[in-house]
């Protein structure tokens, strides 16, 4: 089978556990695209944390796509610009930050090329701000800041509470908005239907790519929509045994160049 387009999570897929592209699998990568290969950086982070990887993979040149947010917003590196974007309704921040800003667990947001939280000393929240290399900003009041329509807001915590507010939140917003896990102590709530399976069908309808030549990688909670409606769904050897379960296939870890194998093995060997 050829795959033209491989859709590929960033944290614990692409990157290694210092958050960097490993020459190897930069190279891989590269040589893929000269060869056809189309890249789509699929992950639940903001823009700004995504778009200095796509400048490495040299994603413009090779008309690859940034697919943020879990899907949110989808960027042609290629022109810079959005395909495709998708907002909360401001709204429903009150309760959010009810919910959120309560007892162990605290909501971010995403201001000018910023983390923005009340709390900038929460492990959490300073573990997003390292993984996307993003500045954080201490806001005054979350809800007098915060008041315009956001992608994506981010609730952090500890993961078995984190658990039960994922439910009660699903329950609540049940069809009015998506809440899901992408980390067990990061809870995403985006727009209804966001998730990054719709998203590729949207963007494999626009490049006019069927799903059969759609490979996807990933290791999360998150990448398990993406793994299932692939036509190749592989789980790093590093992923959740629910993504392991689900994959077609099972590839080294992210500390190995799990990426650069499995394209190695599945696009450019001959």
């Amino acid at each position: 089978m050829e795959y033209r387009l491989l859709a590929l999570d960033i944290d614990g897929t692409l990157t290694n556990g210092k958050k960097e592209i490993t020459p190897k699998t930069r190279q891989v990568l590269i040589e893929a695209q000269e060869k056809g290969l189309r890249l789509v950086l699929a992950s639940g982070r903001p823009v700004p944390g995504i778009m200095p990887l796509a400048e490495q993979l040299e994603l413009a040149k090779y008309g690859g796509f940034v697919l943020a947010f879990n899907g949110g917003v989808i960027i042609d590196c290629s022109t810079g610009k959005p395909i495709y974007q998708d907002l909360l309704d401001t709204s429903v921040y009150p309760h959010l930050y009810e919910k959120g800003n309560s007892g162990d667990f605290r909501i971010l947001s995403y201001l000018d090329g910023h983390i923005a939280c009340e709390d900038i000393d929460n492990e959490y929240v300073r573990y997003e701000a390292m993984l996307n290399r993003m500045p954080l900003r201490k806001l005054r009041s979350f809800l007098e800041e915060i008041d315009f329509p956001e992608p994506k807001c981010l609730i952090v915590g500890n993961p078995e509470k984190l658990v039960v507010l994922e439910q009660e939140l699903a329950d609540y917003y049940k069809g009015r908005m998506s809440i899901y896990r992408s980390e067990p102590f990061f809870l995403e709530v985006l727009p209804p239907g966001i998730d990054k399976a719709k998203r590729l069908e949207f963007l494999l309808g626009h490049l006019g790519i069927e799903r059969s030549e759609l490979m996807a990688c990933g290791d999360g909670f998150n990448d398990l929509s993406m793994i299932r409606y692939a036509g190749l769904g592989i789980a790093m050897a590093n992923a959740q045994e629910v993504v392991k379960e689900a994959a077609d296939y099972i590839t080294l870890s992210n500390e190995e160049d799990g990426v650069a194998a499995a394209v190695e093995r599945f696009v450019t060997t001959p």
